[in-house]
C-alpha cells in the first residue's frame, strides 16, 4: 500500500512529536555552520511546522523571514507557534516560489528537499530568488543509516515482510546522501558546494514515547504503520521493541544523523 502525500503532512502537533523535536536540534548546528550575518532576509522552503524558522529567529537575528509550505495544517501550526512580527508563513510550492528574482539573502530548507516532486526545478527556484552571493542550503535525514529511529522501524518491517522494502525511506530517498546532494546543488548552478553530517542524540523516556508517534500517521513510516491491520501493527511493534537498546530505567537513546549541503548563488 502506498500512502498519499496529502494525508501524511497535515497535523502539526503529531509531526512535532514524531520528528519536529529532533529537527530543531539539527537546525541549531546547521545555522552555526552557515554563519549568515544578522539583519538578513531569509526564506525557509518546505517550512513544515516551523522548527527551522524558529531557530532562524532565535539564532540568526534576521531582518525578515518567510516560510512556505504546501500543507495548510503545518502552516497554521507554524503561525500559531511563532507569532513573531519578523516572520510570515504562506502556503505554496517549492517548484513555483511566489517571489521575485534575487529577493533573499539566505534560502534554506529543512527535512524537505527529498519530498519535492521535482527537485531540480525546486532548486532552480531557490537559486532564482536568491541574491548574488546568497547562501542556499538544506538538510535531510540520513534515512539509509544514521537516522536510527526510522532505521529500526523499517528494518523490523522488512524483516517481517520483504515487500515492505519498496517503502523504506532509505531506499526511496537516494538523494539523502552527501554525493547526490552535492550533485543536485551543483546542477542548480551553485558555487562552492559543501556537505557535512550533523549528528544529534534522540532520547525517549520509554517505549511509548518512541512508539506512539508512529501511530499518528504523520510521515511515511507512521502512515505505513497505520495502514496495517491492528494485528500486523502489534506484531511490528513487538519486533521493533525487541531491537531497541532499552536501558534499565526504560529510556531509549539513539542517534539521529542529518546530511547538510550549502552553496553560493
Amino acid at each position: 500500500m502506498t500512502i498519499g502525500q496529502a494525508k501524511i503532512w497535515n497535523v502539526g502537533a503529531a509531526y512535532e512529536d514524531y520528528v519536529g523535536r529532533w529537527s530543531r536540534l539539527v537546525a541549531a548546528d546547521f545555522l552555526g555552520w552557515l554563519g549568515t550575518p544578522s539583519g538578513r532576509r531569509w526564506l525557509d522552503v518546505g517550512c513544515g511546522t516551523g522548527e527551522l524558522s524558529r531557530s532562524i529567529l532565535e539564532r540568526a537575528a534576521p531582518e525578515s523571514l518567510v516560510g512556505i509550505d504546501p500543507s495548510a495544517g503545518f502552516v497554521a501550526h507554524a503561525r500559531a507557534a511563532l507569532p513573531d512580527p519578523r516572520v510570515e508563513f504562506r502556503n505554496g510550492y517549492a517548484q513555483a516560489l511566489p517571489f521575485p528574482d534575487r529577493d533573499f539573502d539566505a534560502v534554506v530548507s529543512g527535512l524537505a528537499v527529498n519530498f519535492f516532486s521535482d527537485m531540480p526545478k525546486a532548486l532552480a527556484e531557490m537559486v532564482r530568488v536568491a541574491r548574488p552571493g546568497a547562501t542556499v542550503a538544506a538538510y535531510v535525514w540520513d534515512y539509509a543509516d544514521g537516522m536510527q529511529m526510522m532505521r529500526r522501524f523499517w528494518d523490523a518491517a522488512i524483516a517481517l515482510d520483504g515487500a515492505t522494502a519498496d517503502q523504506d525511506e532509505g531506499r526511496r530517498f537516494a538523494v539523502c546522501r552527501p554525493e547526490p546532494l552535492a550533485a543536485l546543488f551543483e546542477g542548480a548552478g551553485l558555487a562552492n558546494v559543501e556537505t557535512r553530517a550533523i549528528d544529534c542524540q534522540t532520547a525517549f523516556r520509554d517505549f511509548d514515547d518512541f512508539w506512539n508517534p508512529f501511530l499518528a500517521g504523520q510521515g511515511p513510516a507512521p502512515a505505513f504503520c497505520m495502514s496495517l491491520s491492528e494485528c500486523d501493527r502489534n506484531v511490528l511493534r513487538e519486533k521493533v521493541r525487541a531491537a531497541l537498546p532499552i536501558r534499565k530505567d526504560g529510556s531509549i537513546h539513539l542517534m539521529a544523523r542529518a546530511f547538510a549541503v550549502r552553496g553560493v548563488a
